[in-house]
């Protein structure tokens, strides 16, 4: 792990693996080099000490980074921001506006995420370190961000994932960094030859219908690129689009059927599994793949928020 490399995704934008659950290829940081240094995500708290090292290696210092944008405040791409601003002494955070009292006071959020990871957060996730509302800054629908005399950045409100979430347009590669919003990109399936992506449905903002509509306005955008927070980059971007679609209302289905039959979570999850796992069969990708140890975990949580989502239903 040490020995990797950012990955240069074209002469301004690099992206640093942060290594999230100790998994290549799983959540990473993207550098955008403009003349205000620029990144968006953190992950967690473990994955600082790997962006630190692929900021040098890139030849950058920390005193350098102007900006540290997150898309969401969940621990997986934000829980490393206030650590890593502690090293960044002219560095602010920009984050949306229902996500910023999160970053200040992070307890409810890691309470939340110590439900769903029990007894493996601390390693997971520790420290959180809450970050100074005065180096915070909130962007909202539509508001924009200077970064360079010819790039400004523009912030889109794309619930569905989380109602803290927004996506950020870079019109130089006519790209959108979205997170979670329109879901995984598999890079272990990728390099199998197989473009495979799935929706993000984890506890406890999902929201289908939100979800849909903001796959549909991204791909009203006619972007050219999507970068995911986990992870990379494509330009198959109405594919991408058109895969998750269909999964999302997959997996909602899935979760409804076992709602009615009064069925756990784990249940719901082992199912969308075996659906995930026969649609890769027929693409070709062997059983014994290590991507399912990825997918099994994704799965379970992609299984918490559905259940989730279909109780607040019946409230």
């Amino acid at each position: 792990m040490e020995d990797k490399k950012p990955i240069q995704l074209d002469e301004r934008i690099h992206l640093i693996d942060g290594f999230d659950l100790g998994v290549p290829e799983r959540t990473g940081t993207y550098v955008i080099d403009e003349e205000e240094l620029t990144l968006i995500e953190t992950g967690p708290s473990p994955s600082v000490k790997y962006i630190k090292k692929g900021l040098g290696e890139l030849g950058f210092s920390l005193e350098e980074v102007t900006y540290i944008i997150v898309t969401h405040v969940h621990l997986d791409h934000a829980g490393g921001a206030g650590l890593l601003l502690q090293e960044c002494p002219n560095a602010t955070v920009i984050v949306h506006p229902k996500g910023a009292r999160h970053l200040v006071n992070p307890k409810k959020l890691a309470a939340g995420a110590r439900g769903v990871y029990g007894d493996s957060f601390s390693e997971l996730f520790d420290p959180i370190v809450p970050v100074p509302e005065e180096r915070l800054i909130t962007k909202d629908d539509g508001e924009t961000l200077k970064i360079g005399d010819h790039c400004t950045l523009e912030f889109f409100d794309t619930p569905g994932h989380s109602r803290h979430h927004f996506s950020i347009y870079d019109p130089l590669s006519n790209g959108l960094f979205t997170g979670d919003t329109v879901g995984i990109r598999y890079q272990q399936l990728i390099d199998e030859g197989i473009d495979f992506f799935l929706p993000s449905t984890s506890p406890n903002h999902f929201d289908p219908n939100a979800m849909h509509a903001s796959i549909n306005r991204i791909r009203n955008m006619n972007l050219a690129r999507i970068y995911y927070g986990h992870f990379g980059m494509t330009d198959k971007v109405n594919q991408a689009l058109d895969q998750v679609s269909e999964w999302l209302d997959i997996f909602v289905d899935i979760g409804e059927e076992a709602m009615s039959e009064g069925k756990a979570y784990d249940v719901l999850a082992s199912r969308m599994l075996e659906q995930v796992k026969g649609d890769l069969s027929i693409k070709g990708l062997r059983t014994d793949h290590d991507v399912y140890i990825v997918l099994n975990l994704d799965m379970q949580i992609c299984a918490l928020g559905i259940i989730d989502y279909f109780k607040k239903l019946k409230q």
